[in-house]
């Protein structure tokens, strides 16, 4: 009998208060779709990373004939400009002015990258096999008719253990003789999973808007359902009903409405996973480049949006009814 008078209070109120009702529960269903898609965006930008940065290699790029023989061009010219207007010498040139790198140097570098623990794989690429490497992706523009295989330097490709820790590459053979640059894809990398992570905050940032205002709604919603029902209560107080009888009409309507929003939030996360990741826009395909996360990520995250849904309006709720139902 209690559970059905419970059950009738809260049809009560949620017809009574039908617009105000409707507003908390789009309020929630954005708010928790933003909050649901920042998740997915978390780990999308996750699996992106494993993806890329597996792919990433430090190159050491070994100094030859030619570098030495600009750097000692260079040199002379920064010794000339200098002479000429009584400064100091420049540093242009510095990378190979010893000289091509030795057979002794190419030995000792690789053995030094091959002794680091964070070192998965090296590989090495005469000048030779750059050229022919060159020539297969750039052979038709015009610079590849011109280049020479003794203008490309030798190099040692390095597959580490930890993409991230590159740095540690550079730090120890950029400047070493015999070596004339170290490169990495990283940067471009970096620059990408930067614009990711500011897109998550602002994603982040706007759902807590969203969350303030369906909370704000959520109590508004109480506050005139407690209004409009306070002969309903004044009775009820009268005739020995607790508190907690009394409120629980008001918590079980929010935590309706709630609860109505996170599943809508719900249909909108697997939507937007079925027609634009999977179907309709397909990006899965049209973007092969990236990564995309699967329907068991989705998935995972249902249960909590359902979860923050029926307990956020039934918090608020309940604070709301101690400040302005007295019971």
């Amino acid at each position: 009998m209690r559970a059905q008078f419970v059950m009738s209070e809260i049809g009560v109120g949620l017809r009574r208060n039908l617009t105000m009702t409707f507003a908390v529960i789009i309020s929630v269903a954005l708010s928790l779709a933003l909050f649901g898609g920042s998740l997915l965006m978390r780990d999308q930008v996750s699996a992106m990373k494993g993806y890329w940065y597996d792919k990433v290699n430090v190159t050491v790029y070994l100094c030859n004939k030619s570098d030495a023989q600009d750097a000692a061009e260079a040199a002379e010219a920064a010794k000339n400009d200098a002479a000429g207007s009584g400064g100091g010498g420049g540093g242009a040139g510095k990378a190979c002015a010893k000289g091509a790198v030795t057979p002794e140097q190419k030995q000792q570098i690789e053995a030094d990258l091959k002794k680091l623990d964070l070192v998965q794989k090296v590989t090495y690429e005469s000048s030779d096999e750059a050229y022919k490497h060159y020539k297969e992706r750039y052979g038709q523009t015009a610079l590849a008719s011109v280049v020479t295989p003794d203008q490309m330097p030798d190099s040692f490709r390095v597959k580490l253990k930890n993409p991230e820790k590159y740095q540690v590459i550079t730090s120890m053979f950029a400047g070493r003789d015999g070596v004339q640059s170290v490169a990495d894809q990283s940067s471009e990398v970096d620059n990408l999973f930067s614009l990711l992570g500011t897109l998550n905050w602002a994603a982040l940032g706007i759902m807590m808007i969203m969350l303030i205002v369906a909370l704000l709604l959520i109590v508004n919603t109480v506050r005139v359902s407690a209004f409009s029902r306070r002969r309903e209560t004044g009775i009820m107080r009268l005739v020995g009903a607790s508190g907690f009888y009394i409120q629980v009409p008001f918590i079980m309507e929010a935590a309706v409405a709630g609860l109505i929003g996170a599943g809508l939030a719900c249909v909108m996360l697997g939507a937007g996973q079925y027609f634009v990741i999977d179907h309709g826009v397909d990006l899965r395909h049209k973007l092969e480049l990236i990564n995309f996360i699967g329907w068991d990520s989705v998935l995972t995250k249902l249960p909590l949006v359902l979860v923050v849904g029926l307990l956020m309006p039934s918090l608020a709720a309940f604070v709301a009814l101690r400040k302005y139902l007295k019971v």
